[in-house]
């Protein structure tokens, strides 16, 4: 598991993700992009988890892009059972390539501008278990994931915070886990109404 975390007001959305990924010819440590637009309509979607999961979520979501009749709150109804619907065949790939039970699973988030609600939204999906459907949550402020090591602290945009959030979670992560399994880069997204912008905020 890796960073995914999201400050949601009226106004402005943002998330942030690391990079650590791993190739899958080599093993070797690579860059993943943990966060794709939707630019067309000003959202983005976000994960911590699976990669080839993620691409896969985030292709259906692009194409459901396309129909005249979309909206983001209709995309959002789809998508935890989108999530449920994938699930069995990409968990039974996970088992067959080795993956250990307790690391198969994703978290989703998927947030924009609302034009029905006139304001920045962002729903978090999650789903480890089958037979259970997908956890769907809209967000209220926002998600911090891993939650443990920034309990105490204050959510704010100013870029340095979210850089160091980040970087004390990745410890706490790779710490935890015996492992790297947090680290690169730490990629942030930022959304306002008619705007978006990727940035890259340093090393974590």
């Amino acid at each position: 598991m890796s960073i995914l975390n999201v400050l949601l007001r009226a106004d402005q959305l943002l998330v942030a993700v690391d990079t650590l990924a791993k190739d899958a010819l080599t093993g070797a440590p690579s860059a993943g992009a943990k966060l794709l637009l939707i630019p067309q309509h000003n959202l983005v979607l976000a994960t911590r988890g699976s990669a080839q999961f993620f691409l896969r979520i985030y292709e259906l979501a692009l194409q459901a892009s396309f129909r005249a009749d979309f909206t983001m709150e209709q995309l959002g109804r789809e998508l935890g059972l989108v999530v449920d619907k994938l699930w069995p065949a990409y968990e039974k790939a996970a088992r067959e390539a080795g993956m250990a039970a307790e690391a198969i699973g994703t978290e989703l988030v998927l947030g924009g501008w609302s034009s029905q609600a006139g304001r920045m939204v962002a729903t978090a999906y999650a789903k480890s278990v089958s037979g259970e459907p997908t956890r769907v949550q809209p967000l209220v402020g926002g998600l911090a994931s891993p939650g443990d090591p920034l309990r105490g602290r204050k959510d704010s945009f100013d870029p340095e915070n979210v850089l160091e959030a980040g970087r004390l979670q990745a410890e706490w992560l790779n710490r935890k886990s015996g492992r790297q399994v947090a680290g690169g880069r730490l990629l942030v997204a930022a959304l306002r109404q008619g705007h978006a912008s990727i940035q890259d905020l340093g090393g974590v």
